[in-house]
């Protein structure tokens, strides 16, 4: 009994440390490419563009929401003083929606770990969310709702990472965005935001991969498969957007945290479109629902819980529907990282590079006298 427990928690380890050695130079170069966006763009200016929710307004707040942090926290902190500064509500969340879901690091860990396709479906599926919510809360989204959330939401009650999405780490000399960037002022702001995100983000990355490993190794195939409705084709495809979301929901991660574990339900059977709507699933996790109950009150919270669910299990189906008409779904549910073993090749090459990178701008960080910041993230 002892020695099988053992056995089991080795796989469970050995699962998760190898897709961690899988993602790791490819999140770093997401993290990388997160904060020289941020860098640039100071958030100061971004309430003033979201005042409406005309199209040419969402479709800025998917830019900047993309262009910001990816921290699930951080987003929905963001949300609330975008809409305490004036910018419209749903402005705001979708805003939130792509600071989560449509972000550089997200599509390129999900290349990496489970291929292309995905990171293609979710640029193709977060939008069709965004247009369905933006519908969907201009027809039932009553002034009543809205008028107390705002109430609600200028009592202040704290949630979680308020300290990070309050910092502004963007670059403030002037001059051409590559002369900004290239400049010390840029290079330090860079490193600034490049640890920021880790630590905001970083124990939802472990939680997600040490859950993903005890999932591959703890529970059996067949039964995610038959949960999954594996065997019957249409079937699992009706379901999969409609069971992925409630997984997510109870395994508290978000965010990037949740790829790890969208592999292992992948590669145990879940349907194409039940892994982009599983992903969108952050936004109404246990933990990120009680804070928007704190921010907006609970009428507010069931709506929002209740349209992102509708939306993202839409997005699933049409998302899926799409690919499957351009042939473009996986053929195989295999992921490589799962059986795979560490060797001398090219993940191991550029693990090594980005590695140093992401060495040399956390010395910069701490010699820049920064360290403090870390202690007013929350």
């Amino acid at each position: 009994m002892v020695t099988n427990i053992l056995n089991a928690s080795q796989h469970a380890l050995a699962v998760a440390g190898m897709m961690t050695w899988q993602i790791l130079w490819s999140l770093i170069l997401g993290f990388i490419l997160s904060a020289v966006i941020q860098a640039i763009v100071r958030k100061q200016t971004i309430a003033k563009l979201l005042g409406d929710a005309s199209p040419k307004t969402l479709a800025i707040a998917c830019g900047l929401g993309a262009a910001s942090s990816s921290c699930s926290y951080a987003a929905v902190a963001i949300a609330r003083s975008l809409f305490l500064k004036g910018a419209n509500f749903t402005a705001a969340m979708v805003f939130e929606i792509a600071s989560t879901n449509l972000v550089i690091e997200l599509g390129v860990i999900m290349a990496i770990l489970i291929g292309w396709q995905f990171t293609l479906a979710e640029f193709v599926g977060g939008p069709l969310m965004i247009i369905m919510l933006a519908v969907l809360w201009r027809l039932f989204l009553r002034k009543k709702i809205l008028e107390a959330a705002f109430t609600q939401a200028e009592v202040g009650i704290t949630g979680s990472m308020e300290g990070h999405a309050a910092m502004d780490m963007s670059i403030g000399r002037k001059g051409s965005v590559w002369q900004r960037l290239r400049s010390a002022e840029g290079l330090t702001s860079i490193s600034h935001i490049f640890v920021m995100e880790v630590v905001a983000i970083w124990k939802d990355v472990i939680g997600g991969l040490l859950i993903a490993g005890a999932v591959a190794a703890w529970v059996p195939s067949s039964i995610f498969r038959t949960l999954f409705l594996a065997n019957h084709p249409l079937l699992s495809r009706i379901w999969g957007p409609i069971i992925g979301p409630i997984i997510a929901v109870f395994t508290f991660v978000c965010s990037i945290g949740n790829v790890p574990l969208a592999a292992v339900l992948w590669n145990d059977g879940i349907s194409f479109g039940g892994v982009i709507s599983f992903i969108f699933a952050d936004l109404i996790i246990v933990p990120i629902l009680l804070i928007y109950r704190k921010y907006y009150g609970t009428r507010m919270m069931v709506f929002v819980a209740l349209s992102f669910y509708a939306t993202m299990v839409i997005a699933g189906w049409l998302t899926e529907l799409i690919f499957a008409v351009f042939g473009i779904i996986p053929k195989t549910h295999a992921v490589a990282a799962i059986s795979e073993r560490i060797t001398l090749n090219y993940t191991t090459v550029l693990n090594a590079i980005f590695v140093g990178f992401a060495v040399w701008l956390v010395i910069r960080f701490v010699r820049s006298g920064a360290t403090p910041m870390l202690k007013m993230m929350h």
